[in-house]
């Protein structure tokens, strides 16, 4: 079992910044990628940005040059610098890891985190 807790979300106003955090914990075996995504409602969800294993990082055209993601590995725990934030930005922010776990070393399974809600004011 893997668990996704993520933390930071909150109200700021345009031009502002916030940091999220997620923390992976449990069987976690081996991290493939670990990724940050949004969703409106009434929207899909889609992906803001993603670390892989080796530390490479892709962004959304739309957040690049203003989120940064980064990644402690010792802690299991990405983060999210949101700098320079929209009323577009608002949204709740979910994480997920792609990893195998200790039961299942061949298969690379997907978690979520249960989201945290960013808004930003105009």
């Amino acid at each position: 079992q893997v668990q996704v807790v993520e933390s930071g979300g909150g109200l700021v106003q345009a031009g502002g910044s916030l940091r999220l955090s997620c923390a992976a914990s449990g069987s976690i075996f081996s991290i493939v990628v670990m990724g940050w995504y949004r969703q409106v409602p009434g929207k899909e969800r889609e992906l803001v940005a993603r670390i892989l294993s080796g530390g490479r990082t892709n962004y959304a055209d739309s957040v690049k040059g203003r989120f940064t993601m980064s990644r402690d590995n010792a802690k299991n725990t990405v983060y999210l610098q949101m700098n320079r934030l929209e009323p577009e930005d608002t949204a709740v922010y979910y994480c997920a890891i792609d990893c195998t776990t200790s039961q299942a070393l061949a298969n690379v399974y997907r978690y979520w985190g249960q989201g945290t809600q960013v808004t930003v004011s105009s």
